[in-house]
């Protein structure tokens, strides 16, 4: 078990890659606080061994340093809640941008703000965010508030990572490619659905599939995990070969 001992708190927790990897932390040894906005989706994470749920919104900055303080010391943290826009930069509006910003950035500076003096307290920790390939990695066609936020999380993190590497905190940045979960549907919904929607996708992902939660999971176990304790600052693509 990779993270046996270690407290794991996760944002973004209800579905998706989130949920996937609240369970992989749970499965490797950990106690997870598993935490999402909709306290609804958290219900699907039930009986799970060693992991606790919390309602919360990374949007709020006091409910943030709250809950903190009654976790105490995490070893990890994983940044995973976000919000993906679609549309050029002719598209898109101040109200997106806001938005896109405060919750695909700002929410990871105040999580971070919040756990990091506790971790630097007991002498190390691992902070993963979540990044993507559409960001500084690649340009995605219609990403445009998306991609620069994403961008934004990449700098966020090297940023973190060399100002603590010398006191036992580690950073590293997960970019995925297109991943099979539902905020993916609910993005091909508005397109209208159907085939062509989908393939709006799929034609993009070289291996001609879209990844799985649990394979983004089991890149932020490794990364949590004391197996990657001389990684940090890295930006980790996980994209089939889109950015190829």
């Amino acid at each position: 078990m990779r993270l046996k001992g270690k407290v794991c708190v996760v944002t973004a927790a209800g579905q998706g890659i989130g949920a996937a990897t609240a369970r992989a932390f749970a499965r490797e040894g950990a106690t997870v606080w598993a935490t999402d906005l909709d306290a609804e989706k958290l219900k699907g994470l039930a009986g799970v061994d060693g992991l606790k749920t919390r309602k919360l919104d990374v949007l709020d900055k006091a409910a943030i340093g709250a809950f903190a303080k009654e976790v105490g010391a995490a070893d990890v943290l994983f940044n995973c809640a976000g919000f993906v826009h679609h549309g050029s930069v002719l598209d898109a509006t101040d109200d997106q941008w806001q938005f896109g910003f405060n919750l695909n950035v700002r929410s990871m500076f105040w999580t971070i703000q919040a756990f990091l003096p506790a971790m630097l307290a007991k002498g190390g920790g691992s902070i993963v965010n979540m990044s993507s390939a559409a960001s500084s990695v690649k340009g995605a066609a219609l990403r445009f508030v998306y991609g620069t936020t994403k961008a934004a999380v990449i700098g966020l993190t090297k940023s973190v990572a060399v100002d603590y590497v010398s006191k036992g905190v580690r950073c590293n940045a997960i970019c995925p490619g297109t991943v099979q979960t539902p905020s993916l549907d609910e993005r091909i919904a508005g397109l209208g659905g159907g085939a062509d929607a989908r393939q709006f996708f799929l034609q993009r992902q070289p291996t001609g599939r879209f990844g799985s939660a649990e394979e983004i999971a089991a890149l932020a176990v490794y990364l949590g995990s004391d197996e990657s304790s001389f990684t940090t600052g890295t930006v980790n693509v996980i994209d089939g070969g889109w950015s190829v």
